[in-house]
């Protein structure tokens, strides 16, 4: 029987100091709880991913040096924790402490460098024989993250060492669909090694990635005996049984902790908590505590409000109205009626007196051209302008509300409603943002977010009775062939060859090739998809690749 520890925590990135204490304040209950073995996640002592930090020779010796300090002051719990070790090249490592000393290292073999990984740009892949440690008498071998993602690989090798229990120590990010599929990839591994299999997870934001937790103790029936929640720190403490497939058991002292497997969240309900936890991460540990949002009574703004009045709390989130002279009296009593829904302050800034002095400004320069898209834009970079200033004011940090479908197509002003820190619902198609609006006002039992603002044409309202669909296909159509060319990087010929309009096709994928340019100066915002904008989908600037238009 091996009493184990899952010590999911939110590590942040560079703060290794306050990292090292999180360790030692989560081993210190590990022990208290008579637990055998403590794991903690992948890197958990920098951070992750810790990117060009890698590259200071003092971050990877700070890195080694908190290594030693945890594992001189470990006792009987073993602890495994991840942190980067300079030893021979700079490794993603595992240290193994127990009785006060480091008494050994293991070096991740498999460096992922896919998607939102680029570990080999970094990291020196591990070599030589599978490290086994011998664990109140068991023998349990030590691997991470992508070690795990190998049929055949370190895990195997693990089992034909003799391991009896594999721990995998984990810095896996969230998208749509991770946890059933890495819940696959471990049954796979049990299978194909015979041994129960303890996952540890990171848990938090760091910039655009959000990582869910949800660690798990897999037995050797492939069945899950114990997994944590997801999006929250969290301490599982399991009993694995070595010999026969294990089973549960329910200390009194820890009961609540011991051997729990929390029921899944539904699809929406699980993305709408990563949105949460990342946005609350971000706004906390980049050193704020309060956050500024333009409110326009339109379903974007009204669902980021949302998010972040359950990020961070009502009194922390300060919405602005700024009416022009083409604002309907509903968007301004929708935005009102909001605010009064979620219990967050606001203010009304009207922009007609900057708008007018503008356009007097620029009239000797516009003189004899026709109104247009540089007068409409005129207005979204003044709003801007003052959502900056206020956050200059009080510190508040500014989030952006466009969502993926304008993005995609460009349909956003650059240095207007761009302006701000952290865009929050970048990674939504337009559709989204409606279902999760709806959700959370089923999750509230009542109107929290205004059934005008569900019902009513999205509009930029730049214009006399702008609507989207003006300049837009409906989103019903739009927003699966934005989907089709963005995530599944179909081409337009592919996109032409599903039945699609070949008009429409050339036409929308020509305005998602030439905002390139706008979306590497948007701000970085919460991944929750395979393929987001930004750390997933990388194409040139300068680019005349059509495919078959």
């Amino acid at each position: 029987m091996l009493r184990v520890a899952l010590c999911q925590i939110n590590s942040v990135v560079g703060d290794i100091g306050a990292n090292q204490e999180r360790i030692l304040d989560a081993l210190a209950v590990a022990e208290e709880a008579g637990c055998h073995l403590a794991v903690f996640p992948e890197l958990a002592v920098t951070g992750y991913p810790p990117e060009d930090l890698v590259l200071k020779r003092r971050f990877v010796a700070d890195s080694r040096k908190a290594m030693e300090h945890i594992a001189a002051r470990s006792r009987s719990c073993t602890a495994v924790v991840g942190f980067v070790d300079g030893a021979d090249g700079c490794r993603n490592a595992a240290g193994i402490a127990a009785d006060g000393q480091l008494v050994g290292v293991y070096h991740k073999r498999e460096l992922p460098n896919y998607g939102v990984f680029d570990e080999r740009r970094y990291f020196r892949p591990g070599t030589g024989e599978p490290g086994l440690h011998n664990i109140a008498g068991v023998a349990v071998g030590v691997s991470i993250c992508e070690d795990a993602w190998v049929a055949g690989g370190p895990m195997s090798w693990l089992a034909a060492a003799g391991a009896e229990v594999i721990v995998n120590l984990n810095a896996s990010p969230y998208h749509v669909g991770k946890m059933d599929h890495r819940r696959d990839v471990l049954g796979q591994r049990v299978v194909e090694t015979g041994c129960p299999i303890a996952y540890a997870n990171l848990v938090g934001g760091q910039d655009e990635l959000v990582f869910d937790g949800a660690s798990l103790v897999i037995g050797t029936d492939s069945r899950i005996i114990a997994q944590a929640p997801p999006f929250r720190e969290h301490l599982l403490i399991a009993e694995v049984e070595v010999a026969d497939r294990p089973e549960l058991s329910s200390p009194p002292s820890i009961s609540e902790e011991i051997n729990a497997v929390h029921p899944g969240l539904d699809e929406l309900d699980e993305q709408y908590e990563a949105l949460v936890l990342a946005t609350r991460d971000y706004v906390h540990k980049n050193g704020f505590t309060d956050v500024g949002i333009g409110l326009s009574g339109g379903i974007d703004s009204s669902l980021v409000a949302a998010i972040a009045t359950d990020a961070l709390g009502a009194d922390h989130v300060h919405g602005v109205l700024m009416p022009s002279r083409y604002s309907s009296d509903h968007s301004v009593a929708d935005a009102e009626a909001l605010c009064r829904n979620l219990g967050i302050g606001y203010r009304i800034i009207p922009v007609e007196p900057g708008h007018r002095a503008f356009l007097d400004m620029l009239a000797p320069s516009f003189e004899g051209l026709g109104s247009g898209l540089a007068e409409e834009n005129v207005q979204s970079r003044i709003r801007g302008t003052l959502l900056m200033a206020l956050s200059n004011k009080f510190g508040w940090l500014i989030l952006t509300t466009g969502n993926k479908s304008e993005s995609a197509v460009g349909y956003s002003t650059l240095y207007g409603d761009t302006a701000g820190a952290y865009a929050v619902i970048k990674d939504l198609w337009k559709l989204q943002v409606y279902a999760f609006a709806r959700r959370r006002n089923q999750r509230a039992g009542r109107d929290l977010i205004p059934d005008n603002v569900l019902t009513k044409p999205p509009s930029a309202e730049l214009r006399p009775d702008q609507r989207d669909d003006q300049s837009l296909p409906p989103y019903e159509v739009l927003d699966p062939l934005l989907e089709a060319y963005v995530e599944r990087d179909l081409t337009p010929a592919d996109l032409c060859s599903q039945g699609h309009a070949p008009e429409l096709v050339s036409r929308i994928t020509g305005l998602v090739d030439r905002s390139e340019y706008k979306r590497r100066q948007n701000p970085p915002g919460v991944r929750i998809t395979a393929k987001a904008f930004g750390r997933d989908r990388r194409l040139p600037i300068t680019n005349r690749y059509r495919g078959g238009d």
